[in-house]
Parts: C-alpha cells; structure tokens; sequence
C-alpha cells in the first residue's frame, strides 16, 4: 500500500502542503510564501520544512500532487509562446469576430481582450470537411509548407490548428500535425480535435489557441520542478490537478495544459465534497479565501456542480462576456473581488471601496513589512483584532500593525474622517458584503435556497470572514475544518485521476444512428482508459460515466444528461429522454414533452477509484474545556467597539470542546472568529461546527 502522498497549491501569495499518511491517517501541514518569479523555489524549501518537522524522507513519499495558478498567470499577464494559428482559409479572423455579441450594449468604447494570436500570425489553408464530416477539399500540402516557412521566420514558438468541422472529421487536422511535426519537429503543436473535440468553432478556436499559448511554458516548468524532485530523492508518481476536480499524469498535463487553468481553486471544491461525504452534509458552499483570490461554489447532494466552458483572463474581473472563452469541463466557481490582499480605496464620489486590486504577494499588504503602501483586507483585520502579529504562520512570519495602522489612517480613516477602528471596521464590512452578496446570487441563480446549504470556510483567510458570511447569507451552520488553510493541498489528496472526452454528433433523438454512436462512445473510451491506466490505475478499477448534451429542437444551447453504459440501442431512447425531461425540470421547473429533442456532445468521462482516506479519529471527551490562549482587544460590531475576548489555540481543542462566541480561535494557517452568540464544537475529526 503506499503511504505518503503529498499535495503542493501555488497560490498568488502563499504556497500550501498537505502530507497524509495513509496507513495511520494522520495530516500534516505547511505553508509558506510563494516565490513568483520562480515558483519551485517555494516548492523546495516547503517540502523540505515539512519532511524535515516530520522526520521523513523524499525518497518515501509515493505520490505528489500539484496544482498551479502558473497557467492561468501566463494568460492573464500574456506571457505565454509565440503561437501562431492555421485555420480553413477564410476563418482566421474568428478569433476576433467572436460571437460578435458585447459584455456591455451602451459602452461606446468597449474594450475586447486582444486574440492571443495576432493577425498577421494567422494563416488560412486550402481544406474543408463538411458538418458530416465528409471531406470535400483535401489538405494543400504545398500550401502547408510555404506556411510553415513563413511561421518560422517568425520565430514562433507553438501552433494552433483548427480547422472547420474538424470535430466532424479529424483527418485533414492530424494530415497537417504529421507534415509540421516532421519538418519542425522541435515546434510545439495543439490540434483542435484533440484539445476539445465538439462544435462551437469560436470556443474551440480559443481553447486551442489558448492551450498552444501556455504550452511551452508549462512543459519547461513542470519538467524543471521534476527534475528538481528527482535530484533531491524522489521517486515516485507526479500528477496535477484539472479544472474539472480529476488528476492528470505527467505527460497529459504538458500536452494538454489549457485544462490545468483553474488546478488550484478545484482541489478546494473537491475537498468540500470528501467533507461532504463524511460529515453526511450533501449541500455545502465551499467558500475558498486566499491572499490574492476568493471563490465560491457549490456541492450539491454531495457533487460538485461543473460547466464545460467558462471564461479566462477577463479584461473586467467579473463581467460575463470580457473575457477569454474556454471550452473544458471545469467545476462551477465564482470569482469574487475579495482576497486579503484586496485593497481598499475611495471612489470619485468619497465612496469606501475594496477591490479589485489586490497588492498580492508582491509587496503584499502592509503590515507584511515588504514594502506594501495600500490598506488591505489583511490590514484591517490586524487593526480589528482578528490576526496575531507574533503569531501568524505560527509566528514565523511578523505582522507590524503600526505600517498596518498608517496605511488604513493615511489612505481611508483621514479623508474620511472616520476614527482607525471605524476605517478598519469599514474595509473589512464593504469585502464581506461583496462575497455574501456574490454568494447569495450565485445560490440562487441555481434556484436554491442558501439557509439550506452549509458554508465550509477554509483558505488563510476564508474563516475569520465566515462569520459575518454566513449572517447576512442566512447560512445556518459553518464548518471550519482542521488545517482550514491548506485545504486546497489536502484537496488534491482526496482526488481520483480522470479524463474527460467530447465528441460532437447532432441528430434528433429519434433518428439517432446508434452503430455511430456506439463507435464514437467506444474510440473515447479506449483514449480514457488508456490515459488514466497509464497513471497507475487498473483496468479492473477504471470508472466510467456517460453523459450528452441534449436540448429541444432550434435551442441554442444544452443542458447536460447522463446516459447509460453500456451498446446504446433504439431500447435506450425512452430511458434518455425521461433522462432529459428530468434535468430540464431540475434546471428550469418545467419541461415540453411535445418538442422534439436533439443531442449535440456526447461526453465521456473515465476514473479511477477515490483514495482510501481514513482519518484518524479522536475519543469524544464530552464538554471538554478549552484551555485559554490568551485574552486581546477584538472588535465585534454588536458591541459597538473592541471587548476584551478570549482567543484559544485550535492544536489544543479536543473532540467534544464546546466554545460560545465570542471568541477567537488559532491555527498556524488560518484563524477563526466567532461571533457573539455562536456555538462552537469540535468534532471527532477536529473539525471545528460553528451553529448560528
């Protein structure tokens, strides 16, 4: 059996670690501040803290897990390859075309996000393949190579081929990959039908470019960070996380890094669902607050809801429309304007605002003594009396409240005329209503009650937010669980590999060609299979679940239906339209049973097991009693201004500790603040229940 599995999460300001031993359960942590300009660094000197507190070596940890915001960061600071497109003559502008809709109808001026590949890096091609896939004009050959030639006088460092249809037929695409990879084998290539084989050229075109973008630069950082690992004694299997809450190997992150852009946040939704499992609490919102991003999504009966295109690098952080399309199955989050870096500042109209700007890692905030000037999160919570400045990541890392306190004086409490207390109280209120209010929309939006949900918190600042979320959301109960800061890292570790597979077949329900699609099921299956295997997994153990996108006749997008294993048949098609009718409801409270029905993606997706995570249990020690901390000066609004409250430290809280609020709660990590009138128990895993 192995043992020691580790999970590494870049994130913008610090880098997590989460160790289990899988044999006597126990979890361990650590974390520690990224090294931006190069994040491996931070990696090395982690790992090492932790192997060194807990007396293991490199050479006996099994597996590493790695999630990374180096992909989406390269996009967002567009500092990928050079990359060039080669397309069907006459579609290389559908990178600027779009859907030709605008994110804002009455801004004269809008601004669009800049294709990744410019104009004059994109070549048409004589080829076409109609939408049935039949070849009507094959590859130019001759054509192909003059492209080539030009493209290299460019310097260009990757290519991105998407042709029209391709979906349909892929033929002409892998003829094209086979002539560029055997004249310039060291050029990196991204083809369409690979990267995300279904309709939507816009989408597609995007995806495909985006991964060819990010592609070099992944593989050079990912085969550096293992050779590093490699030389300093490790042995054993490397996997990343995906957007879509699976592991992928080695070799398909590189080939495929456009699915890596949002690793980091997934493994925190994945960790929601393992929660979600043992505590047999089916509907949570697994709210994930960093330094440099907040996010939020949702488990719903214990799953954790996923879309299969979303959008990156948005030009305004959070208008739908501004940004880059992404056509990859991801998890369901949304970004929220709020992190501990965020800075708060006034408006034109003497307003107090907080976001989206964030000071980051780099300089961080204030009362991180690097050089910040802005008054952040993270200052006003210091000010407030939430965070120890000799104990925060276990005191090795001050915080000077006095560059805090002049910071938030200089910049929000003078020109407002507000006292340092009010100023701080006001930062941190404005960020808490942004994330309930960015909650509450979201549940909602899904047509879900939010005081049926329970909110997870974690991240380094996720649960000393919680509180005042959870009240002006309606939330009921919060669970802040054991290492709450690292629970991304941990995230990983609860984690099976995967892949997802789409292929584009549109036919009428009723019409459908099932030989065809029983062939199309079966090619990505065998892919699947053969990709997860690869990772360790047995083919006695793989997993699979089937899924379509479906909609009515003449509708303009899909909702996603689960379909059955298994040949497919005439015999089925009852089984999948109740399926549909079934989802539709779901979604929208009704549905048509006198609309035809047409299916569009059919999807596939292949796993391997769950890991086999006992955590070790603690004896219930019923009412047992904290042991007190200390006592410091913490604000809480209900008492107009800061009270004398106790603080308590998390590593000596057994199962069965009961605490009333208010009180303040320490972990190396993370800190949790509980208001007046809370109930707070430790359970049998530590996990701290906070009841409203």
């Amino acid at each position: 059996m192995e043992r020691f599995r580790l999970g590494i999460d870049i994130g913008g300001t610090f880098t997590d670690f989460a160790l289990i031993d899988d044999i006597s359960g126990k979890i361990c942590f650590n974390k520690i501040l990224t090294t931006p300009h190069d994040p491996s660094q931070a990696i090395v000197k982690g790992i090492k803290e932790l192997l060194e507190k807990e007396r293991i070596k490199l050479s006996q940890i099994n597996v590493i897990i790695h999630g990374t915001t180096l992909a989406t960061n390269a996009l967002i600071e567009r500092k990928g390859a050079k990359t060039a497109l080669i397309t069907t003559q006459g579609f290389r502008d559908i990178l600027e075309m779009r859907r030709e809709t605008r994110y804002d109808l009455y801004d004269l001026f809008i601004d669009l996000p800049e294709p990744i590949v410019p104009r004059n890096l994109r070549f048409g091609i004589r080829e076409r393949v109609d939408k049935e896939g039949k070849i009507i004009i094959n590859l130019d050959e001759n054509q192909l190579i003059q492209i080539i030639d030009k493209i290299l006088k460019e310097n260009v460092e990757s290519i991105a081929v998407c042709f029209l249809h391709s979906y349909a037929n892929p033929n002409n695409e892998l003829q094209a990959g086979e002539i560029i990879y055997k004249k310039v084998p060291s050029l990196s290539i991204s083809l369409s039908s690979e990267v995300v084989g279904a309709i939507r050229e816009d989408e597609r075109f995007s995806t495909t470019t985006i991964n060819a973008y990010i592609k070099p630069l992944i593989e050079r950082y990912l085969k550096e960070l293992l050779d590093k690992l490699t030389t300093t004694g490790f042995k054993g299997r490397f996997f990343t996380m995906l957007s879509n809450g699976g592991l992928t190997t080695f070799e398909n992150a590189i080939k495929f890094p456009v699915r890596l852009i949002e690793s980091g946040p997934a493994g925190g939704t994945m960790a929601g669902v393992f929660f979600s499992e043992l505590l047999n609490i089916k509907n949570l919102v697994a709210f994930d607050m960093g330094g440099t991003t907040a996010k939020i999504s949702m488990i719903r009966e214990g799953r954790p809801t996923t879309v299969s295109t979303f959008e990156a690098a948005r030009l305004h952080r959070f208008i739908k429309g501004s940004g880059l399309p992404l056509m990859i199955p991801a998890i369901d989050m949304i970004e929220i304007g709020a992190d501990g870096g965020s800075i708060g500042w006034i408006d034109s109209l003497g307003l107090l605002r907080v976001g989206p700007e964030s000071s980051g890692a780099d300089p961080g905030p204030a009362c991180y003594g690097m050089g910040g000037k802005e008054p952040t999160v993270t200052d006003a919570a210091l000010i407030l009396g939430y965070l120890d400045p000799d104990y925060f990541l276990g005191g090795e890392m001050k915080l000077y409240r006095e560059k805090a306190a002049e910071a938030i004086e200089e910049k929000i409490a003078r020109p407002l005329g507000f006292s340092l207390i009010e100023a701080a109280w006001g930062i941190h209120r404005v960020v808490t209503e942004n994330m309930a209010s960015a909650a509450r929309i979201h549940i909602l939006e899904k047509g879900y009650d939010p005081r049926r949900f329970t909110l997870l918190a974690f991240g380094g600042a996720g649960p000393i937010h919680a509180w005042e979320v959870a009240k002006l959301v309606g939330f009921r109960q919060i669970i802040s669980p054991f290492g709450a800061g690292v629970m991304s890292a941990l995230g990983f570790l609860v984690t099976p590999i995967a892949t997802d597979l789409v292929q584009t077949y549109i036919s009428k329900l009723d019409e459908i060609d099932w030989d065809r699609v029983n062939l199309l099921i079966e090619d990505m299956e065998k892919l699947g299979i053969e990709r997860v295997t690869t990772g360790g997994v047995s083919s006695s153990e793989v997993i699979i679940s089937r899924s379509c996108d479906m909609r009515y006749v003449r509708q303009g997008r899909e909702v996603n239906v689960p379909i059955p294993n298994g040949k497919l048949s005439r015999n089925n098609t009852d089984t999948i339209r109740q399926s549909f009718y079934s989802v539709y409801k779901d979604l929208y409270s009704r549905c048509l049973t006198d609309v035809p029905i047409e299916t569009v993606n059919w999807r596939v997706t292949i796993s391997g097991p769950k890991p086999n995570i006992q955590l070790k249990k603690q004896r219930n020690l019923s009412n047992s009693i904290a042991k007190l901390k200390k006592i410091r000066a913490v604000y809480f609004p209900e008492y107009k201004g800061l009270i004398e409250c106790p603080v308590y430290d998390r590593y000596n809280m057994e199962s069965g500790t009961n605490i009333t609020g208010p009180a303040i709660v320490e972990e190396r990590e993370s800190t949790l603040v509980i208001g007046p009138g809370g109930k707070l128990r430790i359970d049998e895993y530590l996990n701290a229940i906070i009841e409203l």
